[in-house]
């Protein structure tokens, strides 16, 4: 049985790779952290992630009836002041803003999907971006990075 503490652990090193790097890029971001940590190699991460999740205490929150979320960790020092935040979704979420830029590792759980079209594995927006997410082809169970945890509602 996974424990809040486990999974900050798990994605701490995370946390502060996020917080050294340049969101005002976010392709190159993207593309580096892809080739660095794809998907695939992150398998006892995404264990981690799911058997939270399956004990309900990972994305206790319902938004939508596909979309459900949680706070894994309010930004920190020990996690670069980064807040840690999951949600397991299919189709669209909120409309929202990132003054400070979002990173997300994303997870495939049913089908083939993607989130804002791509497949599993490291999305990044760039600070100032605003977007509607959105998961097509299926669902992922996705752990997102915020400096500050800021994050404004439209």
């Amino acid at each position: 049985m996974p424990t809040k503490d486990d999974v900050v652990r798990a994605l701490a090193p995370f946390a502060r790779r996020v917080a050294e790097a340049d969101l005002d890029v976010p392709e190159a971001l993207q593309d580096a952290l892809n080739a660095e940590h794809p998907a695939g190699s992150l398998a006892e991460v995404r264990a981690l992630l799911i058997a939270a999740r399956d004990e309900g205490w990972l994305c206790p929150k319902t938004a939508t009836p596909t979309l459900t979320f949680g706070r894994v960790s309010r930004p920190v020092p020990e996690l670069s002041d980064m807040s840690i935040d999951a949600v397991d979704m299919a189709g669209k979420g909120a409309e929202h803003v990132h003054p400070n830029g979002e990173v997300s590792l994303c997870f495939a759980t049913e089908g083939d999907p993607r989130f804002m079209g791509f497949h599993e594995g490291w999305v990044v927006v760039g600070r100032g971006s605003r977007h509607v997410p959105e998961v097509t082809g299926g669902r992922m169970l996705i752990v997102y990075f915020l400096p500050q945890g800021a994050m404004e509602w439209v």
